[in-house]
């Protein structure tokens, strides 16, 4: 599984175990992806450092750190077990784990279970926090359930990944009562799309020979890196309109794509690189917005 996965296999459960298969068909390298926006959501709508660790923040942090992803790739990998067959980073040196018919409902029921714990916040959370993790719910499931399946639908399986922001929009309102600013939200949606495209260039040709239609396999690698440096010079516009200092944040993305191009950097090495592209990115956030609370 690689040097990472290596790495947290000295401290993790086997693979072959029920609850060993589902920490990796988790994807514990891409955790964050979820619940760190939730860390960002909260910083920012929090009035004052206390705010930062009230109960409803640290249980919306832990829902999205673990069940969400088990929901979340659990779905996707069920519904693309034959796909998975001619994808490297299934393989059985690869990075992430493959389903099985032999899985059953050691996975289904986890995976149903973990979409149902989102009930919990029901009672103790505005309704503006319930629509965005009912959004996320709904959208994690159609990207991949048929007949929606919209990650078989070019533009719209980049559109749809806006989902990835949902945790921390639903932080945000569970702290503050009210959405964030709008164009934020917007600048966060066109990042997450150029997120899920640049992961979906590596999957192109296992793709194709499965007959499957993506943003990627439509444009082709190159076109799809561009498309996906414009989400984010988008993005880093868009954040720009809330504060310089988040733009200035983005802007980090299209520069890597700029890196990656003239460096001519393997797209399939690079998108491993992520997970700590994003977690800095993340805390760089982050700790901006604890100064705003602290200083401002």
């Amino acid at each position: 599984m690689g040097r990472v996965s290596e790495r947290l296999a000295q401290f993790a459960p086997s693979e072959q175990s029920a609850v060993g298969y589902l920490f990796w068909l988790s994807r514990p390298r891409f955790w964050l992806y979820l619940a760190g926006p939730v860390v960002v959501g909260v910083v920012y709508a929090a009035s004052a450092p206390a705010g930062f660790f009230q109960p409803v923040a640290v249980a919306l942090f832990l829902y999205f750190l673990v069940p969400a992803n088990v929901f979340l790739y659990g779905v996707n990998d069920i519904f693309d077990a034959d796909i998975d067959e001619l994808n490297p980073k299934k393989a059985a040196e690869g990075r992430e784990v493959r389903y099985g018919d032999n899985r059953g409902w050691h996975v289904v029921a986890p995976v149903v279970t973990a979409a149902a714990l989102a009930a919990v916040f029901v009672p103790v959370v505005p309704d503006e926090t319930l629509i965005a993790v009912a959004g996320f719910l709904v959208l994690g499931a159609a990207y991949s359930v048929p007949p929606f399946r919209l990650k078989t639908t070019p533009l719209l399986d980049s559109v749809s990944n806006g989902l990835y922001i949902l945790p921390g929009v639903a932080a945000y309102a569970a702290v503050s009562g009210s959405y964030p600013p709008l164009v934020g939200v917007a600048g966060g949606w066109v990042w997450a799309m150029g997120m899920h495209t640049f992961s979906a260039i590596p999957d192109i040709e296992p793709d194709r020979e499965a007959g499957i239609r993506t943003t990627a396999t439509l444009l082709g690698a190159l076109p799809t890196l561009a498309y996906c440096g414009v989400c984010w010079l988008f993005a880093a516009a868009l954040m720009g309109l809330v504060h310089p200092a988040l733009a200035a944040v983005f802007l980090v993305y299209p520069l890597f794509i700029v890196v990656v191009a003239v460096a001519d950097i393997d797209i399939d090495r690079a998108y491993w690189w992520f997970p700590v592209l994003n977690t800095v990115a993340g805390a760089v956030l982050t700790m901006m917005g604890i100064w705003e609370v602290q200083y401002a």
